[in-house]
Formats: C-alpha cells, structure tokens, sequence
C-alpha cells in the first residue's frame, strides 16, 4: 500500500527553519517508517537567498513570494518560522483560511493572539499545533493534552528560558557577576546580541501563558502576569542561597487553586536537593503536578 503524500511549506529560512528543513529532508525515510506517511517538502519562502544554509533544497521550490506557499492548493501544511507578531499573524491566518493545517514555534503570538488563530482554525477545520513554543524538543504541550489529560493540573514550575539558566547556573557555580555571565553567554551563542526578552522575564511569562491555558482550559492574558527578571541577582545573592543550600531559578509557576489561578514570573529560591535545581546552563525542565498522577518532571 502507497504511502499518503503530506506537502509541506515553510515560511522562513533562518535557523529554525533551516533545521526544520533539514530534518524533513535527511529523516524522510524515518519519518514514513514511522508513521506512514511520506511527508515532502515542497515549497520554502525566504526574502535572502543568498545565506549559505548547507542543504540540498534542488528538488524544492524556492522562492521569496510568500503567496506561493500559501496559495499552493497542493500544499497541506504550512511550518511558520519566521517569529514575532507581523507579517507572521497575517501568513498564518492565510494559510488556516485556505485551509492548511500550521505548524509553528511563535510563542510571542500563540500567547498574546493564540484564540484568534484558534477561532480561524477551527472554522476552516484545520490544525494549529504549537509544540515547539513551549521547551524546544520537550514535549510538555503534548503531555499536558493528551498525556495528563485525565488530571487537573494542580501546579507547574518551569525553567523555560535557556538564557537566564545558562547565566545563573554561571553565577552559582563559577562565582560570575551577571555581566561577566551574560557576555560568556552571548560568546557561545546562548544569549541575543539584545537579551532584554529573556533577562526581563518576558519570554519565560509567554511559555507560562500558554502552558497555564492549556493546565486550566482557559485563555489566560499574558498581561496578567507578573513578571520579574534576573538583573537585579548579585553574587551576594547567589553566596547567602548557597549558605542556606539552596539556589536561585527563574522559574514560570502556575498555581491551581479553588477561585481561580496564579501565574508568575520570578527568581525563586529552591532546594539544592530539588530536581529543578539540578537542571544547568542552557537546558529547560518543567516539573509538573497532577491531582491524580502526582510529580512528574519533563
């Protein structure tokens, strides 16, 4: 029995696109094993072609018309990669109007504009998935869906931003201020040239917001969130945790309580016995609780 083909187009060939198009280029075969069916890639629009991206893309369309992706009636999924809120809300809507299922990692825009997307797609019954937003190669969104879906979710505490792990594991360990950490971090490539998203908290608030609409099966406003970062963290701060055998996470915490529930973002004191705690440099962990299942760490 042939194998369905699934057509697929991505938009944006920077380095989360690149990596998409690589896996579903080199893993083909393992990907048809595995389930089946014979995914192909068959468009990828991009403004600069001219990056060297180490690929074989010459049995793919390539193009800088975004519309040839979108617009491809042969074309059944289309993978986001682009980032941030514009153009990438418009391709999107587009791709769920003519009705193709998207794939993307936007957490910026599932957290702020999720239930608009959501709406457009399930009026033209098509699929938004969004695992990638959440961990990288975690699969919490998964797990908190399908996986734990017979439990209410009592509470979650993330380390969700590899930038601020990376640097406070620096200053605990190794004694660094928060500059000298925060410059090591940008040299092998785990901070931005402009960090001011992950050190002030903001991406680590648009994970939990996602995470909590999903623990609570409600839309939860990113704005109602607090958030505090990790600049204000000293080496004096870090000396007094380990005095008391604990140290210092900024951790996305989600609380279930009878009236409602609790979201924030902050530095937090932990255990040095905690299993969070033994989570270093640039890995995320998030650690879950389940009324019937109890702990579970992914």
């Amino acid at each position: 029995m042939e194998n369905r083909q699934v057509n697929i187009g991505i938009l944006g060939l920077g380095t989360v696109g690149t990596g998409v198009a690589r896996i579903l280029l080199e893993q083909k075969e393992l990907l048809r094993t595995r389930s089946s069916l014979n995914y192909n890639l068959k468009a990828i629009a991009d403004l600069d072609w001219s990056r060297e991206r180490d690929l074989d893309l010459s049995e793919v369309h390539c193009t800088n018309n975004v519309n040839e992706v979108l617009e491809d009636p042969e074309i059944d999924i289309v993978v986001e990669t682009i980032g941030g809120y514009e153009p990438a809300f418009s391709f999107i809507s587009k791709a769920l109007r003519n009705r193709k299922h998207v794939v993307t990692a936007n957490k910026a825009l599932i957290a702020t504009r999720g239930m608009e997307l959501y709406k457009i797609a399930h009026e033209n019954g098509v699929d938004l998935l969004f695992e990638a937003s959440v961990g990288g190669g975690i699969p919490i969104i998964k797990g908190l869906r399908e996986g734990l879906v017979a439990n209410r979710i009592e509470s979650i505490y993330g380390i969700l931003n590899g930038t601020t792990n990376y640097i406070l594991t620096k200053m605990h360990r190794d004694g660094l201020d928060f500059d000298e950490a925060l410059k090591e971090a940008q040299e092998k490539g785990f901070a931005e040239a402009n960090p001011t998203l992950d050190i002030n908290g903001g991406d680590a608030a648009h994970k939990l917001t996602i995470l909590g609409s999903i623990a609570s099966n409600s839309f939860i406003p990113f704005d109602k969130i607090y958030v505090e970062g990790i600049t204000g963290i000293t080496k004096l701060d870090m000396s007094f945790a380990q005095s008391f055998g604990m140290t210092i996470k900024l951790l996305a915490i989600y609380r279930r309580y009878m009236d409602g529930v609790d979201l924030r973002v902050h530095p937090t004191l932990i255990s040095s016995s905690h299993l969070l705690a033994a989570v270093s440099n640039e890995l995320n962990a998030i650690f879950v609780n389940g009324d019937f299942v109890g702990d579970t760490m992914f």
